[in-house]
């Protein structure tokens, strides 16, 4: 999945596939989307402005995306009307032609050069070529460069100048979801394999294809070619893929014009004046399916139908390689459960509730503070690894919890042995289809145009710190210059963590936050523009794993010890590592008494009396209880409003009796 930030370091004007904003950053003049996947579309849901530049199939396919509840409600019939998630966004997005350069003009004065080329991804999905000052950046997106596919970019008439070595890119921003040393099986490999398999079935076999998100578009047409027979999908599919396909003109017998090369096979075609069909079909009656699970027809939940399902590669050591949602899917054709982008207040309550559970083991709750603490940094949803469909309205935030956990210890990428079939025909069908680039295939995309630079966009920080892993090691052999701006962040990164490393060895950690941000902070989010970081410090959460970090919350962390100096900055957290907890008594936000709170606030009204260790500290940083009981009390008045038939006014403090007196006029 991305955790590209957005931000261009060449082209500090614009933001590609993040759009959400950032405190540390000016706001963008013109933004990019690569594809229609979910984890690059962070933010664009309430995006207003400025335009969003894209292929024409991305604008197409992303302005009639259904969430799944919405999509399975209407298709049951409890909704009455389609509720597309970005049809507001019909007038902000704007296509552009690929493999044509296009001039746009930021402000009055200056002005970018983009092109885009075809990503070898999903529909619509494309890489952005973007020049201007002298300047050239390369941001492949999600893409699969297969050796044809690198061949094809080298004989491209725009991009030979870098590939011949004329003109040098200053950087590419990498799809780096995998950086194994394995090689996949090419997307032809794996369909020639699965149609060797399903043709020894016989011929009245019903096949069920799990695409649960786009771009397995190939594979339907190759297996209606191979079994002869259309693929019955649910109309939510046939409405987004014929989106793909339009007319010049509302005449009778004009040509359609298709946005992807894979629309016709898929949609059909005008032959002369004769319309011809796809392969696509809402008839039910055919031997291929692939319908989503929530609608899924009566022929495909049959149990004499055999699924087919893709993995990753086979791997040498006669294992698999399964595909586990790498890449994300906007709004996938079949839906996995999602843990919604967390603010603040999400984070801790999830925090809270993993630390007050007395069965969760310290390694796993350990491991869910991880995981949660830096989805929240990247500023998108949290895969889960679970069908929607396995998930009901009345589990448990614990049930839930658990399962989660379970997944964690099973490991992030699943194999098992594809050399024992448990029957000569068996009732699933795997076959190797990677959608994104192996190791082996980046190498040799990145030795094409030998960059100055490279830039990863998906990147675990601390996983990265803790094998070594750095940008000199996996491409720097293939490129120009000696430089890497993402290694040199990493090392400031491991900077930052190292006192805390050193401090964690000596003292019990305990629960904390993250700092409230849209955009991810700057330890788990290495940000590729070139202003000096704000140093963040945090207490590590265990000391038996000192290598998992948090950030306390500035405006409502304190601690029972009243000695404890408290955060001065709410921007620029300097944190000591926090006094030991028992760990039977889950960290409380908030500890301090009321004497306690009274006499800060006494203290802050006469500076004089402030210690040393307080004379450097904020205490407009801390939430005192007054406060905090006035917001309770206005929390229960609201409940009692809604329940109850009359209704009793909430005044806001600055228009209460309290503050009745006119202000003087100066």
């Amino acid at each position: 999945m991305s955790t590209f930030n957005g931000i261009v370091s060449e082209f500090p004007d614009i933001r590609i596939d993040f759009f959400r904003n950032h405190p540390d950053a000016q706001p963008p003049l013109a933004c990019f989307l690569s594809h229609v996947h979910s984890d690059h579309l962070a933010g664009l849901e309430s995006f207003r402005s400025p335009f969003v530049y894209c292929s024409a199939a991305t604008k197409e396919i992303l302005l009639r995306l259904e969430r799944y509840p919405c999509r399975i409600n209407y298709a049951n019939g409890i909704l009455e009307a389609r509720q597309q998630t970005y049809k507001q966004l019909a007038k902000v997005l704007k296509p552009l032609p690929l493999e044509t350069p296009v001039m746009i003009e930021l402000r009055p004065g200056q002005e970018i050069q983009v092109t885009l080329f075809d990503a070898n991804h999903c529909p619509g999905a494309v890489m952005f070529l973007i020049e201007g000052d002298g300047k050239a950046a390369l941001y492949t997106g999600d893409i699969r460069s297969e050796p044809w596919f690198v061949n094809s970019i080298a004989r491209s008439p725009i991009l030979v100048q870098y590939t011949s070595g004329i003109k040098t890119l200053d950087k590419i921003y990498l799809d780096t979801s995998f950086i194994e040393d394995i090689p996949f099986q090419t997307k032809a490999q794996g369909i020639a394999e699965l149609i060797k398999k399903v043709l020894k079935y016989p011929a009245d076999t019903v096949f069920h294809f799990q695409a649960w998100t786009y771009g397995y578009e190939d594979v339907w047409v190759a297996l209606s070619k191979a079994l002869k027979s259309p693929i019955h999908v649910d109309d939510y599919k046939l409405r987004i893929y014929g989106s793909l396909k339009a007319r010049s003109s509302e005449a009778r017998f004009s040509s359609d014009y298709h946005l992807t090369p894979e629309s016709p096979a898929l949609t059909g075609y005008m032959c002369g004046n004769t319309p011809k069909p796809g392969c696509l079909t809402s008839d039910d009656s055919v031997r291929l399916h692939s319908c989503e699970k929530g609608n899924m027809c009566e022929m495909a939940k049959r149990s004499t139908t055999v699924s087919i399902q893709p993995i990753v590669a086979h791997l040498p050591n006669g294992q698999d390689l399964a595909e586990v949602g790498v890449g994300g899917g906007g709004d996938d054709l079949q839906r996995e459960a999602e843990l919604d982008y967390l603010d603040q207040a999400g984070l801790e309550a999830l925090l809270e509730m993993l630390w007050s559970s007395e069965s969760m083991p310290e390694e796993a709750r350990n491991s869910l503070v991880e995981l949660w603490t830096r989805a929240s940094s990247t500023g998108r949803t949290v895969h889960l690894d679970h069908g929607i469909s396995s998930v009901d309205d009345k589990i448990s935030v614990t049930d839930m919890v658990t399962r989660i956990v379970k997944k964690l210890e099973e490991g992030n990428r699943p194999t098992r042995n594809h050399e024992q079939e448990q029957a000569e025909l068996p009732k699933l069908i795997q076959f190797p289809y990677s959608r994104h680039s192996s190791y082996p295939e980046l190498c040799q995309l990145v030795d094409l145009f030998q960059p100055k630079d490279v830039w990863p966009c998906t990147v675990d920080p601390v996983g990265w710190l803790n094998n070594g892993t750095s940008i000199a090691s996996l491409f720097g052999e293939f490129c120009s210059g000696n430089e890497f701006a993402h290694d040199a962040k990493m090392q400031e990164f491991a900077e930052q963590q190292m006192p805390m490393k050193m401090a964690a060895g000596d003292s019990q950690a305990t629960t904390a936050s993250v700092p409230i941000s849209s955009s991810p902070p700057a330890a788990p989010s290495i940000e590729p523009h070139e202003s000096n970081p704000r140093p963040i410090a945090s207490p590590s959460l265990s000391t038996h794993n000192p290598k998992k970090f948090v950030t306390p919350l500035v405006e409502t962390q304190s601690t029972s010890r009243e000695d404890t100096p408290i955060a001065a900055d709410a921007d620029v957290v300097a944190a000591d590592v926090l006094p030991a907890v028992p760990s039977e008594m889950p960290a409380s936000l908030n500890k301090r008494s009321f004497d306690s709170s009274a006499e800060a606030d006494h203290i802050q009204s006469d500076p004089s009396r402030r210690t040393p260790e307080q004379a450097n500290s904020s205490f407009c940083s801390a939430i005192s209880e007054h406060h905090s009981t006035a917001r309770q009390e206005a929390y229960f008045q609201m409940l009692n409003n809604l329940e109850s038939d009359e209704w009793r006014p909430i005044f806001l403090i600055s228009t209460n009796d309290e503050h009745t007196t006119v202000d003087q006029e100066l």
